[in-house]
């Protein structure tokens, strides 16, 4: 018997239970991962208060961890051996359990100098940071680019990757903690949000051309400043909203603003196509395994701990990456 995280219903942090589980038996063309770690993500909050309805409960939910094969069901066909060690990321949700069964096209190997820890804490927000980055707007060394929430886990890598790209890298913080965090990982031009104007800070630093594209997960708090740091026909990537739903807008207002682009991706579409799956994967864990691109674990919790670890992400008192440990 093992253990694992259940949800009998939406609602607060107190709804995920630590209770035993059975193991499953992988179907055709899915292995079972005995799971060493497992990353946190703000969408397992979106799915736990029901803002991203899941579809049965109980449920399990989560998108992103890491183990040993333990299995390989029937039918498979890409070489996964028993005992290997791999990571995932995306759907189906049920990561928050120590066994899971997962499709073997979910799955990649883990490079040798990548700890099964590293590797579940980077696979969600470094595949984000890759489209973000390499295909919702291509960065180059002409890109000035802002980040919003630039110490949070997916924050702090478009920090240190648009910077490996050579933009010029401005982030928004909370603390003057977290700005010390957002420097070190590759932020030009820090603001602290709470003691400063950051449309003001972002047209003076920009000398008020503003910017070529804003990378926003706040949502409400921030969205339409975050517009106005924009330079006529840059974009808007508006992906996440810790402080809530982003109000209707008028579209006007992107006119108005200089033909601002706008877009609202995510990226289940991103990785759902196999072939851009691996090749994200590729590039991240290459950057990662290269040393280039460094993961910030600065959470860790035990996998039975999970309601203390969704209150405390939403009351922002986490940043860069959360994982769990599923043995205590």
């Amino acid at each position: 018997m093992a253990k694992a995280i259940f949800i009998d219903q939406p609602g607060g942090p107190e709804v995920l239970q630590w209770r035993d589980s059975n193991i499953p038996e992988p179907q055709a063309k899915e292995v079972l991962i005995r799971q060493q770690a497992v990353g946190l993500n703000y969408i397992d909050v979106y799915h736990r208060t029901g803002l991203y309805p899941l579809k049965n409960y109980p449920a399990i939910i989560g998108l992103e961890g890491a183990g040993v094969i333990e299995k390989v069901g029937p039918n498979c066909e890409f070489g996964f051996q028993v005992g290997q060690r791999v990571c995932y990321a995306g759907g189906p949700v049920g990561a928050y359990a120590q066994y899971r069964t997962i499709p073997e096209r979910n799955i990649v190997g883990i490079p040798d100098n990548i700890t099964p820890e590293l590797a579940a804490g980077i696979m969600v927000k470094g595949l984000t940071a890759h489209y973000l980055l390499r295909r919702t707007f291509f960065v180059d060394n002409n890109t000035t680019m802002l980040v919003q929430a630039a110490a949070g886990g997916v924050g702090l890598l478009l920090c240190q990757w648009g910077k490996i790209l050579g933009a010029k890298v401005i982030g928004t913080v909370g603390s003057e903690e977290k700005a010390q965090t957002a420097r070190e990982n590759g932020c030009d031009h820090v603001i602290n949000y709470n003691t400063q104007d950051f449309v003001g800070t972002v047209r003076e630093i920009t000398e008020g051309r503003g910017c070529n594209v804003v990378y926003d997960s706040v949502g409400h708090n921030t969205f339409m400043g975050s517009l106005d740091c924009l330079m006529p026909f840059g974009l808007m990537v508006s992906y996440g909203q810790a402080s809530g739903v982003v109000p209707p807008l008028d579209i006007s207002e992107l006119q108005k603003r200089g033909s601002l682009f706008l877009t609202r991706p995510s990226l289940e579409h991103y990785i759902s196509d196999h072939a851009e799956y691996i090749v994200g994967c590729t590039a991240m864990l290459q950057l990662v395994n290269e040393g280039k691109l460094k993961i910030n674990i600065k959470q860790s919790y035990y996998l039975k701990d999970a309601a203390k670890a969704h209150a405390d992400l939403e009351a922002r008192k986490t940043s860069g990456a959360t994982i769990f440990y599923t043995e205590a």
